[in-house]
């Protein structure tokens, strides 16, 4: 085997492989790439035995062959490489030289027989998607991480489902970690005949390794093969093992009255959580609310550190309430939201705090009240 490749052809996708080859496994051959030598091209796989990735990229080939590669080494040696192009080629025992004239690595591979085959899918039935709208569907649901410990699929997956509306129909994604929600839709025209209405459960970190490949512009084919969801670009695609469970009824988190709204500018409201999550501690994460009279006042309690308080004006004429909330939570909702003003809906500690944006109503977050 013996080829070359363009430092800046191979340079990204091995950065982003990193999260699936760098996962504990007791399989050593996870920890590499299989790279597939054929044609004009080499085929670069990776996988996790949950996620698979598999893309083409051009070379300028002599031979072809297969090897495996430790992913790590692999990335640092192109992420260093002082030119853009370098050669490959195999010797005895599996050996591989890397380099040109000046730069020279002898590492050894591993028998590329050995390494997981991805299922192979025929007839799949894809639809289409903007790809920087999934990025933003798949950011905005899988970054809820729960316990590291809670296996429930549930909480560690994401709720794809397909929604049929009168002129419209919706792709949703719904993700909780239970002491929060969040919704996400993406709308197609009526004619546009979405699969999987039931509903699927997809791993949140394989989504979260799809979308480091997610461009802001272009259209990925989307689809379910018996028990993995299917994601294609025009050069990359990836396998994800769905879950097997099931989904709570996330709609009654979310069903909101309006009487309830209050408007904020999101900027300012940000700032004020963020300075009063500077003395929340991990043994106490929180901050007491307490709306009154067109005023919101946020204060922090420590008894390691101390304490802080602010005051803001707000639109409220109701009865007073005080509520607690992780601060954290809704500092991470904000920063998914992209409008400047923002809706959050607070009717006291029985209820969720809803949150969304005050123009595109796309994504909604629900923040459980803490209990002191």
């Amino acid at each position: 085997m013996k080829f070359t490749i363009s430092r800046d052809d191979i340079l990204n996708v091995m950065g982003n492989v990193q999260g699936l080859t760098g996962r504990k496994s007791s399989l050593a051959i996870t920890a590499t790439v299989l790279i597939q030598v054929e044609g004009d091209r080499i085929r670069v796989s990776a996988t996790d035995l949950e996620t698979g990735f598999e893309g083409f990229y051009p070379a300028q080939v002599e031979s072809e062959g297969t090897i495996s590669l430790n992913s790590r080494k692999f990335f640092e040696i192109v992420r260093d490489f002082p030119t853009e192009k370098i050669n490959f080629k195999t010797g005895e025992n599996r050996w591989v030289d890397i380099g040109d004239d000046n730069v020279q690595y002898h590492i050894a591979g591993m028998d590329p027989e050995s390494f997981p085959q991805n299922p192979v899918f025929e007839d799949v039935e894809l639809f289409n998607i903007d790809s920087g709208q999934l990025k933003k569907m798949i950011d905005k649901t899988a970054s809820i991480i729960g316990p590291p410990d809670d296996k429930r699929a549930h909480v560690i997956g994401v709720y794809l489902q397909t929604i049929a509306g009168n002129d419209r129909n919706k792709l949703r994604m719904v993700s909780t970690d239970i002491g929060r929600l969040a919704k996400v839709d993406y709308t197609y025209g009526k004619n546009i005949q979405l699969p999987f209405k039931d509903g699927i459960l997809i791993p949140k970190k394989g989504l979260l390794e799809v979308s480091k490949f997610l461009k802001e512009n272009g259209i990925v084919n989307i689809g379910v093969s018996g028990n993995h969801l299917v994601i294609k670009k025009e050069r990359e695609s990836f396998l994800t093992r769905l879950l097997e469970g099931d989904f709570p009824n996330y709609e009654q988190a979310i069903i909101k009255d309006t009487q309830y709204d209050i408007i904020l500018d999101k900027q300012s409201f940000l700032g004020t959580l963020k300075r009063m999550s500077i003395l929340a501690t991990d043994k106490y994460p929180a901050v007491v609310f307490t709306f009154n009279n067109g005023n919101l006042n946020i204060r922090s309690t420590s008894t390691e550190f101390g304490d802080s308080k602010e005051d803001m004006s707000v639109e409220y004429d109701r009865e007073p309430i005080e509520v607690v909330y992780n601060p954290r939570y809704l500092i991470e909702t904000l920063n998914m939201i992209e409008g400047e003003k923002i809706v959050i809906n607070i009717r006291g500690r029985e209820h969720p705090c809803l949150i969304e944006e005050m123009e595109d109503k796309n994504y909604i977050a629900a923040i459980m009240a803490m209990k002191i």
